[in-house]
């Protein structure tokens, strides 16, 4: 099972960390991130990202819960190592460092509303498997792969038994 994610509060937000090491070299991981193409086959949603401080992030399919697509901004921006972009009202931070030969990942998400930790900490924590599975060369049908919808409840449930507060709607 995937490792849970720590909550915590940040810059006066609730959020939640994940942390991840990779056997590839730091610009390897950058590139799944940045990269369009490999993006799409472990992020939960298709999204076009300018990669230029202020540019522009659009989701043309946002699969959370609410109104529709929400686009969002690069709030920051230092390739290698670091990239925060808005999804609505939430704020995507990936940092990576070199350890060793590896990379290891931080992954925060700044959330709007607390009840939404364990949910979205359990959805990472998928995406990052898959981010994982695209890294070691493995073929990957992304986070929402049907094994991936059978192991949700369990993070989920593990999220919650380690105090991430939970309470959002689960349905969509």
């Amino acid at each position: 099972m995937e490792a849970v994610g720590d909550y915590l509060e940040l810059d006066g937000r609730p959020a939640v960390r994940l942390v991840r090491t990779f056997d590839d070299p730091v610009g390897r991981v950058w590139s799944a991130i940045t990269d369009p193409t490999e993006r799409d086959r472990w992020f939960p949603s298709p999204v076009t990202i300018d990669l230029r401080e202020g540019g522009a992030v659009r989701f043309p399919v946002d699969p959370r819960p609410g109104p529709g697509p929400d686009p969002g901004r690069v709030l920051r921006l230092q390739p290698p190592h670091h990239l925060a972009f808005s999804w609505g009202a939430d704020e995507l931070r990936f940092d990576l460092a070199a350890h060793g030969p590896s990379c290891l990942l931080t992954f925060t998400d700044l959330l709007e509303e607390q009840n939404t930790a364990a949910r979205n900490a359990a959805g990472w924590s998928l995406c990052l498997g898959a981010l994982e599975r695209l890294l070691a060369g493995e073929d990957t049908e992304g986070p929402f792969s049907t094994a991936n919808a059978a192991r949700f409840p369990a993070l989920y449930e593990a999220h919650i038994a380690a105090g991430v507060p939970f309470g959002a709607d689960l349905s969509d």
